[in-house]
């Protein structure tokens, strides 16, 4: 059975550019876009609990999302052409577990992969642009060929593949179009680039591949911004001038030991930010005792295993996981200054992920580090996505 959707919700502002994103989880990267003005005639997604804790959001007011139209339906039933000419852009993160280094890396052989479902949205709504993101482990040397097929098809998405062809016999195909020097239809200009959350402000160590098109006629020539925050300048404040612990009140009898050196590096820079950063504020959390935070509760019984052993107070937090198989737990677990471990409490996961405090998570604590280990960092999406924004406004208003 096809999905037809309702498209009757338009962007809330006049300001605010229309928008459909896919795979939508639960709401990372579409918080981060809104805060750069793009407005989602729906969001789209197959997990229950992702949707349900986005409308529940919406249901008790959080700010600005009233018009927010979520859908729980397989990205493979949506049918766009109510939406064909109310789409100004297109977002989301195709599910990364085939992809992922903690995964079966089955890449297009997984079930699960739904970046031909990117594709075809791109194909039938024609957006001026769009955003998609995953997991590093797409760039590996084995999935290189399967990798340029996906940036091949979103550049030429009209170039569809036909029913009985294998899909090395598209790209062959793909890659003669390309190399010719005669394009008609729909293209797009698309850039990929790596990017660690921590190197734009964001207290986690996260790589994710992020993929952005603009439609060739635009000209666009848009490129990623440039890393805000640096390790060098964290080092300093830690062990050059011990900025870093004086904002913290961290007595120095408590200090690792601070070894003076020559810091050749431009200190003015923002350093990275990192769990105690994350955590300011919010009180170690205890059983029956959440300092009046929502979903921080305390959890017991974490234990280190190899390889996983908690993530430290003074660097960037490990990045957060859901796993594959259920949460593994020494990923989402944090070393307290007197060396014991504990599980993050859903706040903390949610705030190294860059969620507002008031946005809330309503299902239980492994359900909910699932949700919030496979989002999208919310300033990290806002950051791309001012940047985007910039470029069309100025692109789509020169025209």
């Amino acid at each position: 059975m096809v999905i037809s959707l309702n498209s009757q919700n338009s962007p809330s502002s006049q300001h605010s550019l229309s928008s459909l994103e896919l795979f939508c989880g639960t709401g990372g990267l579409a918080l981060g876009l809104h805060q750069a003005g793009f407005e989602p005639i729906a969001l789209i997604d197959w997990d229950k609990n992702c949707c349900d804790n986005l409308l529940a959001n919406i249901a008790r007011g959080y700010g600005g999302l009233s018009n927010w139209n979520v859908i729980q339906t397989d990205a493979r039933m949506v049918n766009y052409s109510d939406f064909e000419s109310d789409v100004k852009f297109l977002s989301g993160g195709p599910p990364c577990q085939p992809f992922s280094l903690g995964g079966k890396h089955r890449a297009n052989r997984d079930a699960r992969d739904m970046f031909p479902e990117a594709v075809r949205a791109v194909r039938e709504l024609k957006p001026i642009g769009f955003i998609f993101e995953n997991v590093k482990g797409l760039l590996r040397p084995s999935f290189s060929p399967y990798f340029r097929y996906i940036l091949l098809q979103l550049t030429h998405p009209e170039l569809a593949s036909k029913s009985e062809m294998e899909w090395r016999g598209h790209l062959k195909l793909l890659e003669d179009y390309n190399a010719s020097k005669h394009h008609s239809g729909l293209e797009y200009d698309v850039v990929f680039r790596l990017v660690n959350a921590a190197d734009y402000g964001i207290p986690q160590m996260r790589y994710r591949l992020i993929i952005v098109g603009f439609r060739k006629d635009l000209n666009a020539n848009w490129s990623f911004p440039q890393a805000s925050h640096f390790k060098e300048a964290l080092d300093y404040a830690k062990f050059g001038d011990g900025s870093y612990w004086e904002e913290h009140k961290v007595a120095k009898k408590d200090r690792p030991c601070a070894i003076r050196k020559s810091f050749d590096f431009p200190y003015a820079k923002q350093r990275w930010r990192t769990v105690r950063d994350a955590l300011s504020g919010l009180g170690e959390p205890q059983k029956g005792v959440n300092f009046g935070f929502v979903n921080h509760e305390y959890r017991s019984g974490a234990r280190p295993y190899a390889g996983h052993c908690g993530s430290l107070l003074d660097e960037p937090s490990k990045t957060i996981k859901a796993g594959v198989h259920g949460v593994p737990g020494g990923e989402n677990m944090i070393v307290l200054d007197d060396g014991a471990l504990r599980y993050y409490t859903v706040r903390e996961s949610a705030r190294i992920q860059t969620f507002p405090d008031d946005y809330h998570f309503y299902s239980s604590w492994s359900k909910c580090m699932r949700q919030i280990g496979n989002a999208v960092p919310v300033r990290l999406s806002a950051i791309i996505g001012k940047s985007i924004m910039e470029k069309l406004k100025y692109k789509i208003g020169s025209s």
